[in-house]
């Protein structure tokens, strides 16, 4: 089972690249690329590669300052979402990261910033140090759209992870319209899982098609009888009417079955909801799975009418790359 760092870090990283985040505005980004912040991936350390600019370097890194100021980014976020905590990363800068940071946001149901937007400071300026993680739990309830990230006065940053809950304006959704409600852009989000030896629970809500194993779910080799799983909470109540579970680039660790389990739920912590999952009621009957496929079910959906919370059930273990679940949202 992977360990989490810190508990925010089991939420939706909204600034990941996959979901589309970039920054539209850089200060400065001579060194190495801002949009780097943003990659799914850890970043790595190159031993002698330079580019024209001078040592390559996987994250943000601007010029030495020799004037006043400070370095920053503006950042769209992929999918907004209500933060609850922040990673800044500067895995291998060492002498060339900067000494402190902050973070403003805003929110823009269209568009991007401008001179008159208003910014929200959500994280005061924190110390940071050469090579090293730093968690900040954030306590702001309100949807972000957009980041600032400031560095002080220059340097370089290796990852920038944000940490939070989706969000989506449902009001605007027609009656039947039917969307992936547990994809990570409508605001759908892993809750709980069994075990992710190999790749995080949150990858099988991602858009698009898993670009390799790693892009997707993957437990351990099960040696103890049972079964492994995962809940997901929907982005809004809905009803179900299409599945799809996706076993892309899983060929020898692929499930040899699912089942999906399904309920209402009203409140509770996200513990007591993985407590209470094992009586929910079937959605989706055991299914046998292949390798490296997608495997589509809407005939043998249980009509159980509107629900909050799926448990994706695989026997005994192995990888899922992606989970759809096509429906209506209920208002």
């Amino acid at each position: 089972m992977k360990s989490y760092a810190v508990p925010f870090e089991k939420y939706v990283n909204l600034a990941d690249a996959r979901l589309g985040t970039r920054a539209i505005s850089v200060t400065d980004d001579w060194f190495a690329d801002v949009n780097r912040l943003f990659q799914p991936t850890p970043a790595v350390w190159k031993e002698g590669v330079f580019d024209d600019n001078g040592k390559w370097m996987d994250g943000w890194e601007s010029r030495r300052k020799r004037f006043e100021g400070f370095d920053q980014a503006v950042i769209r976020l992929g999918v907004p979402g209500s933060i609850k905590g922040v990673d800044i990363d500067t895995s291998f800068f060492t002498g060339n990261f900067p000494p402190s940071a902050s973070l403003e946001a805003c929110f823009l149901a269209e568009g991007d910033p401008d001179d008159n937007t208003v910014w929200t400071e959500i994280l005061p300026a924190v110390e940071l140090q050469g090579n090293s993680h730093h968690y900040h739990e954030i306590a702001f309830d309100k949807p972000v759209s957009h980041l600032r990230f400031n560095i002080y006065p220059d340097g370089g940053v290796a990852r920038l992870r944000v940490h939070g809950i989706p969000y989506r304006d449902w009001s605007s959704v027609g009656d039947n319209e039917q969307l992936d409600l547990a994809s990570a852009l409508n605001g759908g989000r892993a809750l709980a899982c069994s075990d992710e030896h190999f790749g995080r629970m949150s990858n099988i809500l991602n858009p698009g098609r898993g670009i390799n194993m790693g892009d997707g779910w993957e437990t351990a080799r099960r040696r103890t009888p049972g079964n492994d799983w995962v809940i997901v909470a929907l982005g809004t109540p809905g009803e179900i009417e299409r599945i799809v579970v996706d076993t892309l680039h899983f060929k020898g660790n692929y499930p040899d079955s699912c089942s999906i389990q399904a309920a209402y739920v009203k409140g509770g912590t996200d513990s007591q909801i993985e407590t209470q999952s094992l009586f929910w009621r079937e959605l989706l009957p055991s299914q046998k799975l292949e390798m490296h496929a997608e495997h589509e079910f809407s005939e043998q959906i249980a009509k159980l009418g509107p629900i909050t919370h799926v448990r994706l059930n695989i026997f005994p273990d192995g990888g899922v790359s992606r989970l759809r679940l096509f429906g209506k949202a209920v208002k």
